[in-house]
């Protein structure tokens, strides 16, 4: 038993030993008394503090405006994109409408459709046409003024 805790004994010194990192710290207690210390304004210290100060206000205040300007131009972009975008869906769509157009006033489609509401084509002498085009253009035209007739249902 003897050999039993001097063995013991012998590997808790072992490893204490491969543990102690140098000597312990010790922390003293000083009181410092400031109390009766009166703190000295310095007009220079002041005067480097305001022109810092100022200095790094109008720094701020540039890369502000700098990082202000770079996100508008950014945001620009995108709204410049976004309106050329917009602006090619309305192309394609006036394109669309145009070619939709073109194929309603076909004459063939219309008539094919008159046709078949049973519409036939007016006879010679059924239309009168009310453009000048039957008049000479080199002949003067005598101006009149036409009294205008309101009818009033009662």
């Amino acid at each position: 038993m003897a050999t039993t805790a001097a063995s013991h004994w012998a590997v808790r010194t072992a490893r204490r030993r491969t543990f102690f990192a140098g000597t312990p710290e010790i922390y003293f207690v000083k009181r410092i008394d400031n109390s009766r210390l009166v703190k000295v304004e310095d007009p220079q210290r002041n005067r480097e503090m305001k022109q810092f100060g100022t200095a790094l206000a109008c720094l701020f205040l540039l890369v502000f405006t700098y990082a202000w300007q770079h996100f508008r131009a950014i945001e620009y972009g995108y709204q410049i994109e976004s309106e050329k975008r917009e602006l090619n869906n309305l192309t394609e769509m006036n394109r669309a409408l145009q070619l939709e157009d073109a194929s309603l006033r076909d004459p063939e489609r219309i008539d094919l459709i008159a046709r078949r509401m049973g519409l036939v084509p007016p006879q010679p002498g059924q239309v009168i046409r009310l453009d000048n085009a039957s008049f000479d253009s080199n002949a003067p035209v005598v101006a009149s003024a036409q009294p205008e007739i309101v009818l009033v249902r009662q």
